[in-house]
């Protein structure tokens, strides 16, 4: 039996070790740097030790309002996305005719460079001199005035990034969820045709519960990825992020290690340390509920 666990033990050797340098060691490296105060990334010396950097990120008006686009891009984005993705999932399940042709045409925007779909977007949404944008124009026919979604209102621009947002990730989405429904036992369905079961009442009682662990895994990988988004952002209004009014939290980490104001790896720690730490409880929340809702 010992031997038996020497050799697992060996066998698991190069993942824990892979883990522990690029994952464990850095958290712990930044949890460290998140505490030195004032520290001087040239000399890597420190006055003190102390929760200093951890003030001065929650007083910075440029990392609450990163906290804030961070929150209303979860909020909106990982509930529309995996909901417009189950409807299109059980929809592409339901015919039999060009069903890997609409999977493939719906995967294709995950597979596409993010910063192309952005320049597509910033096409469709932005105001020139030439032209108010394809978005404008729909507008304009419905009889309402033209709208800067990139460089103008803040609303304008967090509808664009949401919209955005939910665009790119929903195919993977749609993906996992297509092939979660084929994986639901025909018997059930056969069953309730027996009874008479409707439609409706079918999908909230066998199907849902169901799928309840993929869609549970959604969420949860939602939820993190929509908390880690800045590449969208970037995307769509560019660098200076802080100057659109549309950072988040990981563009405000990597605008204080490398950014315009940057080089301040402390304070750049203690923001990610809080983000982990959002992320956390968010996560342990999700588990929590998932004790009720999720059918294994």
């Amino acid at each position: 039996m010992e031997k038996q666990s020497i050799k697992g033990w060996l066998y698991l050797l190069p993942a824990v070790l892979f883990l522990g340098v690029f994952m464990v060691y850095p958290l712990i490296d930044v949890f460290i740097y998140s505490f030195e105060e004032g520290y001087n990334s040239a000399s890597q010396t420190y006055y003190g030790v102390g929760l200093y950097n951890y003030r001065y990120v929650l007083r910075d008006p440029y990392f609450l309002q990163a906290v804030k686009n961070t929150f209303i891009l979860v909020a909106v984005t990982v509930p529309l996305s995996t909901g417009i993705a189950l409807l299109i999932s059980v929809a592409l399940s339901s015919i039999k005719a060009l069903r890997n042709l609409f999977q493939t045409v719906y995967f294709l925007p995950y597979v596409t460079n993010t910063l192309a779909v952005g320049l597509v977007f910033m096409i469709l949404f932005k105001k020139t001199p030439y032209t108010d944008g394809f978005a404008n124009l729909v507008i304009n026919w419905f009889g309402g005035e033209s709208v800067d979604f990139i460089d103008g209102p803040y609303w304008a621009k967090m509808f664009v990034l949401c919209f955005y947002t939910i665009w790119v990730v929903m195919p993977f989405k749609i993906l996992i969820l297509t092939s979660a429904l084929a994986s639901v036992n025909e018997i059930y369905y056969n069953a309730a045709k027996v009874d008479g079961t409707p439609r409706l009442r079918v999908f909230a009682r066998i199907t849902l519960p169901m799928i309840s662990p993929t869609v549970f895994y959604l969420i949860i990988t939602g939820f993190i990825g929509a908390f880690k988004a800045y590449s969208d952002a970037v995307a769509l209004f560019g660098t200076n992020l802080n100057a659109a009014e549309m950072n988040t939290i990981v563009g405000y980490v990597y605008d204080m290690l490398y950014g315009n104001s940057g080089g301040y790896p402390s304070y750049a720690s203690a923001a990610a340390i809080i983000l982990f730490a959002i992320v956390l409880t968010i996560t342990c929340i999700n588990l929590m509920i998932s004790r009720k809702h999720v059918h294994y």
